[in-house]
């Protein structure tokens, strides 16, 4: 199952995306359901409760898409240095003050976190001031999406607590993560988190095993699969929820793969105009123009 959040004539909705991907199906829910997206159909589920019925299809072409979870309930878990080749050019760059203590491959997994408010749409803009900063990076990422919530979830049943999946472009203030020595204030600037199309629920793709590809102006940047991971997702749930308790809706983007701007000699910022188009397989495509 794949849900869409969306405005359609000026309104919010969210809804099931037909199997070919070319209409969704809204749930008939409030006005107020509507605004928190599928946040509210996940956390039904998680409870035992039965999704709520659906009216008319609506072709996709007739909607805004949105984030899937426009406003997550708190800030979004994040993983940090989580494939080989990433770890070892992130601690190259001179931007990665954990290589001086752990070396280029973390002993235990990097977590750090994004602001609620820093979430915009799969097609929004990227908005930054030169001003401000002038050193914009790209970060292509699988997110988790916990359904069932739980607190010491073990490994072994770490899977059960997924319910499914999104694309999430963890974009970064590089001189700010340089200058702050800490990652937050870096990767919290207001659309600095565009997220969707849709969430895709667990039974539809295996995220232990798919591919993750970034293109920068059609120049394809990143190219990897999460076979790579260093830390699989299994053990970033047992890590994040030995001390913390997860709640239906919670996600977690997983990490980047290597050719991130900062990975090149000289760097290759993002500057006004540029394109970023993130493509993860069996969810989809999110692409956002930057504007500064």
């Amino acid at each position: 199952m794949k849900i869409a959040a969306y405005l359609y004539q000026g309104h919010p909705g969210v809804g099931r995306v037909s199997a070919d991907g070319r209409q969704v199906e809204p749930f008939q829910v409030s006005a107020e359901q509507a605004a928190l997206g599928a946040l509210p159909l996940v956390e039904a589920q998680a409870a035992g409760r039965a999704l709520p019925p659906t009216g008319q299809p609506v072709s996709l072409q007739q909607v805004q898409l949105l984030a899937p979870i426009p406003r997550p309930r708190r800030n979004i878990f994040c993983v940090g240095k989580n494939y080989h080749a990433h770890a070892k050019e992130f601690a190259g760059s001179g931007f990665d003050s954990s290589a001086k203590s752990g070396g280029d491959i973390p002993a235990a997994p990097i977590i750090f976190s994004k602001v609620p408010e820093s979430v915009t749409g799969p097609s929004d803009p990227i908005l930054f001031s030169p001003e401000v900063s002038t050193a914009i990076d790209y970060e292509a990422e699988l997110t988790i999406v916990i359904g069932q919530g739980g607190k010491g979830i073990r490994k072994a049943d770490a899977m059960k607590h997924v319910w499914g999946y999104t694309i999430i472009n963890d974009v970064t203030a590089r001189d700010w993560q340089g200058r702050h020595s800490q990652w937050l204030l870096g990767k919290s600037f207001d659309t600095f988190c565009p997220m969707g199309p849709w969430l895709v629920s667990a039974d539809e793709m295996d995220g232990q095993n798919t591919d993750v590809k970034c293109w920068v102006n059609g120049e394809l940047r990143q190219d990897a699969n999460t076979k790579d991971f260093i830390f699989d997702i299994p053990t970033l749930i047992e890590c994040i929820s030995a001390g913390i308790t997860l709640y239906p809706g919670d996600l977690i983007a997983t990490g980047t793969p290597a050719g991130v701007g900062i990975g090149y000699k000289p760097p290759k910022y993002l500057k006004s105009g540029d394109v970023v188009k993130i493509e993860i397989g069996g969810i989809g495509v999110i692409e956002n123009p930057l504007r500064g």
